[in-house]
């Protein structure tokens, strides 16, 4: 399955710089549990990946794309919302935030290619 390697490093890249953010201002702000919900959801997405491609069933596989898929919705959430209540500035999540519609278009695209099969 190639699909799943390009995803793997997608979405570790992605974590990496969802951990700069955090280290950013994740510790500067009142807001930090704001912060630390994208730490968990942005880097859940790599670890969920990693687990899908380790799967012990397709029906496994599903499930855990299913998680993935979840989490970087999730992290798209806590990255509009942190904008929108400027604690982060766009300029400076603008293309984390068009790396995480990517992952979920990618892992939307997975799961509905799983559920034909």
């Amino acid at each position: 399955m190639q699909q799943p390697s390009i995803i793997r490093e997608k979405s570790y890249r992605f974590a990496l710089r969802i951990i700069s953010l955090y280290k950013a201002y994740g510790s500067k702000h009142a807001s930090q549990p704001l912060f630390h919900q994208l730490l968990r959801s942005g880097t859940s997405i790599g670890a969920n990946v990693e687990e899908a491609i380790g799967a012990e069933s397709r029906a496994d596989f599903r499930h855990k794309m299913a998680i993935a898929y979840k989490e970087a919705r999730e992290t798209e959430y806590w990255l509009r919302l942190l904008v929108d209540s400027n604690l982060i500035p766009e300029s400076d999540v603008q293309t984390m935030l068009q790396h995480s519609t990517e992952l979920v278009k990618i892992l939307y695209a997975i799961g509905k290619t799983m559920k034909k099969t």
